[in-house]
This record gives structure tokens, C-alpha cells and sequence, in this order.
């Protein structure tokens, strides 16, 4: 009788985590599948202009063409093949942005989490003197400063977010330093990096996981924002936010322009999230 109560809970549980793991990464596989096979899947070239096309409506209302499936921009372009090229540029962005930030900062926190004393000062006063500038403006800045291009707007949002892991890490390195184990490494012998390396970062790598995760949704929306401004790569390139740009402008007489990049962009951001949120209940037995 006793198993049999205790395993319905917990029966319970795993059900919405998995369910919160599974929808999100099936939509993350989507958009990376759409990425690589771009030039299989994307009906037309992304960059071909044809006025005679121009704000074509999508294949579910009267007056579409057949072949343009969400329709058409305002220059005759193909919204389907921008926002499959599109999903390149932000899935770069999200993936080399975030792993450049997670090292950096991951290695800060480490530093000063472990070894305390004045590495801590010095790195925590780094972090919160980033911190204090609002991070979207400081992005613009960066690019303004560095230039337009897909380098500037990685590197940016790379500077801007590496306080994210920095601080959290820090956090969690202070608390798996005072356990019992650290303990009896040190008593074995073991150096401090290689305790810090061996011991200590296994154990908060499911936070730096679930960490890298969510930074990924915000490097997407980030470079939406950049793009949105005409500050990321040039503007002929099919991204995300340049179409929102240009949707915005016609949304009276052609909102598909506007609405479908909009929706994948907002997916690709609560799936980023939703996964890494996902992530950090699986791993955490506290939150278990």
C-alpha cells in the first residue's frame, strides 16, 4: 500500500517536466532543421525581387499565388524563404553569443566563488558596475561603436551577458565549496584548481546547462532588436527582426509580413526559455 501512494505523485510529476522538456526541444529541432536545409526547404531565393508580386497574400486567402505560401513583402520577396534564412541568422547568434558568454562568465564565477578574497571583490565589482547599464542599450551601443555585422552584434551581446553566469555560478560555487567533498580533496591532496575543475564544476554543470539555455533565447531576441533597428547584419538579409520592421509599416494591407516572423520569433524565444527552465527543474533535487 505504501508504494503504491508514493509512486502517484510522483507518477504526477514527471509528467509536466517532460512535457516541458519534449515541446520545446521539438521546436528548437524544428527551427535548427530549417536552418541547415535551408536551400532544400526555402521555395525561392530569399533575396529575389519581383514588384509584379509584391504584398501577395498567403495560400489561405483569395488572391494568393501558388508556390508563396505566406505570401509576399512589399518588394515581391518570398516571406517563407526570408523567415527560413532568417532562422540561420538567429540560431548563430543564439548558439556562438551564449557559449562565448557561458565560458566567460562561467569561468569569473568559478574564480571568485572558489577562491574568494580579493578575486572576489575585484570580479564582483566588475559585474555590478556591467550591470548597471541596461544591457539592450548597451548592445546598441557596441554595435554602433564596432560597427554593423554579425561579428559585432556576437561579440556584443557576448560583453553584455557574461555578468548572467558570472553571478549565478559565483553563487553556486560558494555553496559546493563548503561541502564535505571539497573537503576531502583537499585532505587527499589535490590542488585547488584541479578540485575547483574536477569536483566542483561537474557538480554545477546543470546549472550552467540550464543557464546557457535561457541566454540563448535572449541573444535571439537581442539580435531581433539590433535588426529591428537596421543594426545588425546588412539589411537585404533575411532576419527576424527586419521583417517585424518592415511588417510594422504594412500591417493594415499586409500583416503576414509582420505576424509570421513575429510568431517564430516569439516561439524560438519561449521555447529558448521554457526549455532551460525545464532543465533546471530535471537536474535540481531541491526543486524535484
Amino acid at each position: 500500500m505504501a508504494d503504491t501512494t508514493t509512486s502517484a505523485p510522483r507518477a504526477r510529476r514527471i509528467g509536466p517536466v517532460n512535457l516541458r522538456l519534449w515541446l520545446p526541444l521539438l521546436w528548437i529541432a524544428l527551427v535548427i532543421a530549417a536552418a541547415i536545409f535551408a536551400p532544400l526547404l526555402a521555395p525561392h531565393d530569399p533575396l529575389e525581387q519581383d514588384l509584379m508580386l509584391e504584398r501577395l497574400p498567403p495560400w489561405f486567402i483569395a488572391g494568393s499565388e501558388p508556390g508563396y505560401w505566406l505570401g509576399t513583402d512589399s518588394l515581391g520577396r518570398d516571406v517563407l524563404s526570408r523567415m527560413i534564412y532568417g532562422a540561420r541568422i538567429a540560431l548563430i547568434v543564439s548558439f556562438t553569443a551564449a557559449l562565448a558568454a557561458c565560458v566567460v562568465g562561467t569561468a569569473m564565477g568559478l574564480i571568485a566563488g572558489f577562491y574568494g578574497g580579493w578575486w572576489d571583490r575585484v570580479i564582483s565589482r566588475l559585474v555590478d558596475i556591467w550591470m548597471a547599464f541596461p544591457p539592450v542599450l548597451f548592445a546598441v551601443l557596441l554595435v554602433a561603436v564596432l560597427g554593423t555585422g554579425l561579428g559585432s552584434v556576437i561579440l556584443a551581446i557576448a560583453v553584455i551577458d557574461w555578468t548572467r553566469f558570472a553571478r549565478v555560478i559565483r553563487a553556486e560555487t560558494m555553496v559546493q565549496a563548503r561541502m564535505d567533498y571539497v573537503d576531502s580533496a583537499r585532505i587527499g591532496g589535490a590542488r585547488r584548481m584541479a578540485t575547483l575543475i574536477s569536483e566542483i564544476l561537474p557538480n554545477i554543470l546543470p546549472s550552467v546547462i540550464a543557464l546557457l539555455t535561457l541566454e540563448m533565447g535572449i541573444a535571439v531576441i537581442v539580435e531581433a532588436i539590433l535588426s529591428f533597428v537596421n543594426l545588425s547584419i546588412s539589411s537585404d538579409d533575411p532576419t527576424w527582426g527586419a521583417m517585424i520592421a518592415e511588417g510594422r509599416g504594412a500591417i493594415h494591407f499586409a500583416w503576414w509580413v509582420l505576424l509570421f516572423p513575429l510568431i517564430s520569433l516569439f516561439l524560438t524565444v519561449l521555447s529558448f526559455s521554457t526549455l532551460g527552465e525545464g532543465l533546471k527543474r530535471h537536474f535540481d533535487p531541491v526543486l524535484q
